[in-house]
C-alpha cells in the first residue's frame, strides 16, 4: 500500500476544511487512486497557538517552513496560507526541490502566474488550482481540459459571495447597501474590512485567472477594469426590477476584433438571465463556446468544505500522476499574446441615473448632451419629485465607453443637472 505525504501550508479555515476531508474520506480517496494520503507537516506563523489550541496535531506543527520543502518525503505541497508574499517564493522553491503544488491562491496565480507557470514547466511537476476560482465549482478542469478544444468567446461570472448575498439582500428584502453589509459581517460571510470584495478586488482576480485560461493569453490582475458595489442603492435596485432586471456584481471577460475585454462591475441583467437567478452567497460561471455553446457552472464559491473539496480533488489527481510518472502534463494555457481591449473603448448598454430641476425644458437639454456626445438614448423614466427637482433614470443603446464618460462630464456642469446619482452598465436584451 503506498502513502503519498503531504506538505501543508496553513491551518486556517479552508486549511482545516483540507484536514477533515482527507480524514473524513480516506477510504473514497484511496479507492479513487490506489493510495493512503497522510499529511506529514503543517506551516503555521505562530506555533504555540496552534500546539496548544489541536494537542492532538501538535507534532505535525512547524513554523519553518523548510522542514517542508527540504522534507524528500514530502511529494505535494498544498498551499492554502492566502497571501503573495512570501507564500509564492515559497511555492517556487518547493517546486524547484522536486514538490508538486495544490493551491487555492487566487491573488498569487493573478499577480504572479506567469512566472510560477514558467517553474513548474522547467521542474516538470504539477501546479493544480482548481480551488483558487468559484470554491467547489469545477470551472478550472473545464476551461483547460474539458473546453480545451473548443473556441471560449465569452465569460461572464458572479465569483463573489459577499458582493451577491449583499445584493440579493438588497433586491430582496429592500435593505440598503450598509445594512445588507452588517447582516453579512455578522453571518460571517464578509470581513471586517470588506474592501477586496465589495470594491470588486477579489472578483478581478478571479476573472483575472479564468480569462487568461479562456482566452490562451495573460491577462493579469492589473489589466482588469474594476468598479464595486458600494453605491448601488435601493432605488437603482427597483428601477432595475421596473426595467425587467436585476443588478449583479458581474465579472466579464469576452473575446474581441479589439482584444480581450476583462471588466468587473454592477450591471443590470435581464431577469430571465441564468445568472439573474444565482442569489445569496453562491457563484455562477457562464460560458459561451464556438462548439459546446452556452453551459453554466454553478455552486458554492467558498467556505471550509467546498473549498477543500477541490483543494482535495487536485491532490487525487497529482497522486495519479505520480502513480503513471506524468506529473507536469497540464501547465500554462497561455500560448498566445493577444491584446487587450481598453475599458474606453468597450461597448455596452447604461443606466444612468440623475437628479434635475423639475422645469420645462430640461429634459430637452440632457438629451442635448447625450445626442452631442453620440449617445444614444432608449428610454426615460421620470417618477420622484423632491422639492424643486426630480429623479430622472435614462437607459440608452449601445455606446462606446468614451462617449457614454463625456456624457457624464457634460452633464456634471450642466446648471440643470443637480446630481448623477449613479451609472450602470447594462448587459442583454430586456
Amino acid at each position: 500500500m503506498q502513502t503519498i505525504k503531504i506538505g501543508l501550508l496553513g491551518f486556517g479555515t479552508v486549511g482545516r476544511g483540507v484536514y477533515k476531508v482527507l480524514k473524513n474520506h480516506r477510504e473514497k480517496i484511496f479507492n479513487s487512486c490506489g493510495a493512503q494520503v497522510e499529511i506529514k507537516k503543517i506551516l503555521v506563523r505562530n506555533l504555540a497557538r496552534y500546539q496548544s489550541t489541536y494537542a492532538d496535531l501538535s507534532s505535525l506543527f512547524t513554523n519553518d517552513v523548510h522542514e517542508i520543502i527540504n522534507d524528500h518525503e514530502i511529494s505535494i505541497v498544498v498551499e492554502v496560507m492566502g497571501g503573495v508574499r512570501p507564500v509564492t517564493e515559497y511555492v517556487i522553491n518547493a517546486m524547484k526541490n522536486g514538490k508538486n503544488i495544490v493551491t487555492a491562491n487566487k491573488d498569487m496565480i493573478a499577480e504572479h502566474g506567469e512566472s510560477l507557470f514558467k517553474t513548474q514547466r522547467s521542474c516538470g511537476v504539477d501546479f493544480l488550482f482548481e480551488a483558487s476560482v468559484g470554491g467547489a465549482i469545477p470551472i478550472i478542469k473545464a476551461l483547460k481540459e474539458s473546453l480545451a478544444g473548443d473556441e471560449i468567446n465569452e465569460i461572464i461570472a458572479i465569483i463573489n459571495g459577499t458582493t451577491n448575498y449583499i445584493l440579493s439582500k438588497m433586491t430582496f428584502e429592500s435593505t440598503d447597501y450598509q445594512e445588507a453589509l452588517k447582516e453579512a459581517q455578522q453571518n460571517g460571510y464578509a470581513e471586517s474590512n470588506p474592501t477586496s470584495d465589495v470594491e470588486g478586488y477579489d472578483a478581478a482576480r478571479k476573472l483575472a485567472i479564468l480569462s487568461s485560461i479562456a482566452f490562451n493569453s495573460r491577462v493579469r490582475f492589473s489589466d482588469v477594469y474594476v468598479e464595486g458595489i458600494s453605491k448601488i442603492t435601493p432605488a437603482d435596485i427597483l428601477y432595475a426590477r421596473e426595467f425587467g432586471g436585476v443588478i449583479k456584481l458581474l465579472a466579464v471577460g469576452r473575446q474581441t476584433n479589439g482584444g480581450i475585454e476583462a471588466r468587473v462591475h454592477p450591471t443590470i441583467i435581464p431577469a430571465h438571465h441564468p445568472l439573474a437567478a444565482v442569489n445569496d452567497v453562491f457563484n455562477a460561471v457562464f460560458v459561451r463556446a464556438k462548439a459546446a455553446g452556452e453551459l453554466m457552472f454553478y455552486g458554492r464559491g467558498a467556505g471550509e468544505l467546498p473549498t477543500a473539496s477541490a483543494v482535495v480533488g487536485n491532490i487525487v489527481e497529482v497522486i495519479k500522476n505520480l502513480q503513471h510518472k506524468n506529473n507536469g502534463r497540464i501547465g500554462c494555457t497561455c500560448y498566445e499574446e493577444k491584446p487587450l481591449r481598453s475599458m474606453k473603448e468597450v461597448i455596452t448598454k447604461y443606466y444612468i441615473r440623475l437628479l434635475v430641476e423639475d422645469k420645462p425644458g430640461v429634459l430637452a437639454s440632457v438629451a442635448g448632451v447625450f445626442g452631442k456626445n453620440g449617445v444614444s438614448i432608449e428610454s426615460v423614466i421620470q417618477k420622484r419629485s423632491m422639492g424643486e427637482n426630480a429623479e430622472v433614470v435614462i437607459v440608452t443603446h449601445r455606446a462606446k465607453e468614451a462617449n457614454l464618460q463625456e456624457t457624464v462630464s457634460s452633464l456634471k456642469v450642466l446648471p440643470a443637472v443637480k446630481q448623477i446619482g449613479n451609472v450602470i452598465r447594462v448587459e442583454g436584451e430586456f
